[in-house]
Order: structure tokens, then C-alpha cells, then sequence
């Protein structure tokens, strides 16, 4: 290893430890420097197995590059690998990760029997009506009314909302919870949304206003949606 060059560096956290390394050289380059970097750093087998997060910058490496990485570091020592971060993802995942994560427009009436599937977040512009279905993996955003069928976080994500203009559906579902038709005082209710409430385990509806401490974690353009 150069000696004004490292290009392997570990430093330790609250969590265990990080393995930084550069990205500029070879990935044969940066195998080797790792081998050695962990021999020098070699831990006595008494202990307990140390976590470890392989940080590798602007590289991309593939599943067998990731075997290597994991198998070199956990043979060589007493570090148990949890994760590899990059910040390079091959072009397939972008794509993947792209549509997952878009808020698709759609401008359209959802008549009974008929059924909207989505991937990522829907913005709905129209009515749900009655026996009508909209499917989301991720949130969804009724700009009408709701009358039929809506299902949120439909692979399984339970942070997902359901939000309407006026709110009283047949069913709602957010990831594998269901809930029946809400039994409403009124005729319905206006700029409501639904969410999965993990104080009581179940979907429950309420304001819009809500969501800003119930769901901190939505993006700027939701933000941008329930505050104007």
C-alpha cells in the first residue's frame, strides 16, 4: 500500500464500524489493500462478532464483487458484514427505483368494474365511484371523490396514505389491513386521509393536517400538496 496514499480507512461508531474505501483505484487494487488492512487489524476470535458497514463511494459492484468484499473481510477476522453502501446503482434499479418513487398523474373517472394499478404514487384526478378500484405500492392522492376501492402500499408498505377531496369508500387497504366502510355521522367527509395507526393497529381516517406529525417522513412535493 502507498504510504501517502491509503485507500482503505476503518473508523468506529456508535453502531460498530465503518470500512471506507476509495474509489478511484482498481477494484483488484482496493481488494488488496483491504486484505491487508484487515490483517493488520485483526481482532482475537474471544469476542463478539463486530458489525460493519463497507462504505465504497462512487463505485458500482456487482453481487459476486459483494461476495468477495463480505467474504474476504468476515474469513480474515471477527467483523460481520451488515451492509455494502454505494453510491452508484446499475441502470435497472434507477429505472426500477424511478417508477416506484414517481407520482403518476392520472386524469380520469374509475367507473364500477373497472381497476387502476399503479406503481409508486397516484394522483387521481376524478371520482372513485362504487365497485371502482385504485391500486397503489405507494400513496394515494384522490383529487374527486371516493366511493369505491382504494389500496395503498399495496407491496407491503404500511407508511403509505390514502387522501381524498371527499372521503367515503367502500374499503379501504393499506398493505395488508382492511378496513370496512366507515360508519360516518354525515354523509361523508371532506380533505380526509386514511393511515395505518400503529397505537391501535388498525386504519383509521382523519384530517389531512395530521399527516404532518403522523407521517414526517412524506416528500416535498406531498408537503407542497397539504400545505399549499
Amino acid at each position: 500500500m502507498s504510504a501517502n496514499k491509503q485507500r482503505v480507512t476503518i473508523k468506529g461508531t456508535r453502531d460498530g464500524l465503518n470500512i471506507f474505501i476509495e474509489d478511484t483505484c482498481s477494484f483488484h487494487e482496493a481488494m488488496a489493500d483491504l486484505h491487508e488492512k484487515i490483517v493488520e487489524s485483526e481482532r482475537t476470535n474471544d469476542k463478539q462478532p463486530v458489525p460493519v458497514t463497507v462504505k465504497i463511494g462512487n463505485r458500482y459492484v456487482d453481487n459476486e464483487q459483494q461476495t468477495d468484499i463480505t467474504e474476504l473481510i468476515e474469513t480474515n477476522s471477527n467483523l460481520q458484514v451488515k451492509k455494502i453502501e454505494s453510491n452508484v446503482i446499475h441502470k435497472e434499479q434507477a429505472l426500477a427505483w424511478k417508477e416506484e418513487s414517481e407520482v403518476k398523474i392520472v386524469n380520469r373517472m374509475i367507473r364500477s368494474g373497472q381497476v387502476l394499478d399503479i406503481k409508486g404514487d397516484l394522483l387521481l384526478i376524478g371520482d372513485v365511484n362504487p365497485g371502482g378500484l385504485v391500486i397503489s405500492t405507494g400513496n394515494i392522492y384522490i383529487m374527486g371523490n371516493l366511493f369505491g376501492i382504494a389500496h395503498a402500499g399495496s407491496g407491503g408498505d404500511r407508511k403509505a396514505i390514502i387522501a381524498a377531496s371527499y372521503m367515503k369508500p367502500s374499503q379501504l387497504r393499506i398493505a395488508d389491513y382492511i378496513s370496512r366502510a366507515p360508519d360516518y355521522d354525515s354523509e361523508g367527509v371532506y380533505m380526509e386521509c386514511g393511515f395505518i395507526d400503529e397505537k391501535i393497529d388498525q386504519i383509521i381516517i382523519d384530517r389531512l393536517q395530521v399527516l404532518s406529525t403522523m407521517r414526517k417522513d412524506l416528500s416535498a412535493f406531498e408537503r407542497r400538496m397539504f400545505n399549499g
